[in-house]
């Protein structure tokens, strides 16, 4: 009885382990240049409207305390909000009727901007096409999602 138990133990531990390593559904990215994957900033349509996303379908935010020259969020708020590191441009067949631009942040990165607004994703999205963040007061001022017309959402 003792040795029944522990067969059955020793085999439920790689399964375990096995199923949590392939339970992906999406293929792993590639280094070749022949990727299938997009690159570049895409567009979604969500309950917001059309807002823009990063090349995971990430959607993208705008913080309202930022300038189009400095990004007021760091430290912590870069933590929950991390910035889109530029420069980036548009997907191939993504037309984007505002300007793309980038900025350096006080580290001395450089932060996509869109419209003047600095670009941020949203660590507490759970998945592409979400957007939790839009409309969150948080770090002394709000964010939103970034649109295309350039509307707050």
């Amino acid at each position: 009885m003792r040795s029944r138990w522990w067969v059955s133990g020793a085999l439920t531990v790689p399964l375990v382990l096995l199923a949590a390593c392939g339970g992906s559904s999406s293929p792993a990215p590639s280094s070749s240049s022949g990727s299938a994957s997009p690159s570049g900033l895409q567009t979604a349509k969500t309950s917001l409207g059309t807002v823009l996303t990063n090349e995971k379908g990430r959607t993208l935010y705008w913080f309202s305390l930022d300038t189009p020259a400095k990004s007021k969020c760091s430290g912590a708020c870069a933590s929950a909000w991390p910035p889109v590191a530029g420069p980036v441009s548009a997907a191939s067949g993504v037309s984007l009727s505002g300007k793309l631009a980038t900025i350096t942040r006080s580290g001395g990165s450089t932060q996509e901007t869109y419209n003047g607004h600095p670009l941020y994703t949203f660590s507490a999205d759970s998945g592409p096409g979400k957007t939790s963040g839009n409309g969150i007061s948080g770090f002394g001022g709000t964010w939103h999602a970034v649109t295309t017309s350039g509307a707050v959402a």
